[in-house]
Order: C-alpha cells, then sequence, then structure tokens
C-alpha cells in the first residue's frame, strides 16, 4: 500500500541508511560466497571431504563465541571500530585458504576459527548500528520499511554470491570433483581471495558511513 511504499522510499533517501545498507551488502556477499564454496574446496582443494562437518562446526561454534566479544569491543571502542577491526581480522586470516593444498587440515581448521571468531561481530554489530541509524530520527513510522529492506538484503546476499562465483568458476574452467591443479587454484581463488577483496572493499564503505555518520550527529 501507499505507506509502505512511503517508508521504502523515505528509508532509501536516507544517505546514512543506504551507506550501511552497501557495507552489509558487500560484506555479507563476502562471508556468503565461502559459504557458497565450502563443500566444494574442502573435498576437492584439502582432499578432506569426510571433514566437512568438523570444518562448520569450528566456524559456527568460534562465531557464538565471538558475538559477547565483539559486543564488549564495540562499547569500548565504539561499533564501527570494532566492525572494523573484525573485518580486518576475517581478511588477515581467511586470505591464507587460497594457499592451502591436500591434506593442510591443521591450518585450515585455524582458518575457521579464527574467520568464526570474526563472524561473531558480523551477527552481533550491523543490527545494533541499524537501530542507531533508524533511532536517530525519533520516530518510528518508518522502522519497518528499514528492517524490511534490511531483511531483504540479507536474502540478497546468498543469491549474490552464488550468482557472482558459480558463474566465476565455470568462467575459470572448474567442475566439482577436478584434479587439475590449474582448476583448483581457480576454485582456491574464488573461496578465499575474493571474499576478501569484497571485504576490503565494505571495510572502506564502512569507513565512509562513519564519517557520514559522525558529521550527523
Amino acid at each position: 500500500g501507499a505507506p509502505l511504499r512511503e517508508g521504502v522510499a523515505r528509508a532509501l533517501a536516507d544517505p546514512l541508511f543506504r551507506r550501511l545498507l552497501a557495507v552489509f551488502v558487500v560484506n555479507g556477499t563476502a562471508s556468503a560466497i565461502p559459504a557458497t564454496l565450502v563443500l566444494f574446496f574442502v573435498a576437492d582443494v584439502l582432499d578432506a571431504g569426510n571433514r566437512q562437518g568438523l570444518f562448520l562446526a569450528l566456524y559456527f561454534v568460534a562465531g557464538a563465541a565471538g558475538m559477547p566479544l565483539w559486543v564488549r569491543a564495540s562499547a569500548r571502542f565504539g561499533k564501527v571500530r570494532a566492525w572494523l577491526a573484525a573485518m580486518a581480522l576475517a581478511i588477515v586470516a581467511f586470505v591464507w585458504a587460497a594457499l592451502l593444498g591436500p591434506g593442510d587440515v591443521a591450518a585450515f581448521a585455524l582458518i575457521c576459527v579464527l574467520s568464526g571468531l570474526a563472524l561473531g561481530a558480523d551477527l552481533a554489530l550491523p543490527p545494533s548500528l541499524l537501530a542507531d541509524v533508524v533511532g536517530r530520527h525519533g520516530r518510528m513510522e518508518a522502522t519497518g520499511a528499514y528492517f524490511g529492506l534490511w531483511t531483504l538484503a540479507t536474502k540478497l546476499n546468498l543469491a549474490l554470491a552464488a550468482g557472482l562465483a558459480l558463474p566465476l568458476l565455470a568462467w575459470l574452467g572448474y567442475a566439482p570433483g577436478t584434479r587439475d591443479t590449474d582448476e583448483l587454484a581457480a576454485l582456491a581463488f574464488v573461496y578465499a581471495a575474493v571474499p576478501c577483496l569484497l571485504k576490503a572493499a565494505a571495510a572502506l564503505t564502512l569507513v565512509r558511513f562513519d564519517a557520514r555518520w559522525r558529521s550527523a550527529k
């Protein structure tokens, strides 16, 4: 109806919200690409298909454990700084996955734990920043539109990740189950390097958001 359209238009006209939403989408896509490709990576690059459940458990348990740590860090240093630190940790930890090969199980387990800790910030801090952006207006009529667009962006992240990663892999010649060195290198690149590049872009966008946020206060 008209109120919904007006709410969506008002939310999208908010420059702070647009910047934060851009950070969320780019960062979320960076996280969703490995989630889309992890089973291929573990089976073909690491040759450890029987360990897939272990790696996923390490990642998500570390993510849950990291959430309260990032909440405390955000209270001390600010939400943006804490989220930027988590993005930096994710990049520094995860980029090494591009260099792994058959049997590098212990190294990948460590990467899963460190990048999982960084995931805790992605879970805890963006919704809190969104609440700050919405709350600064002191009115609630557009709140549903803000959070509705945010939820839509969450779904969009998964679609963007699949729509980017799978065609790129096909273009690079990768096929599941391959033992070809070049194809495995392509998989490792798309699995690890591409998300780190996107995460760096998200961090730069977050810095711009923070500058706009400070000037708006």
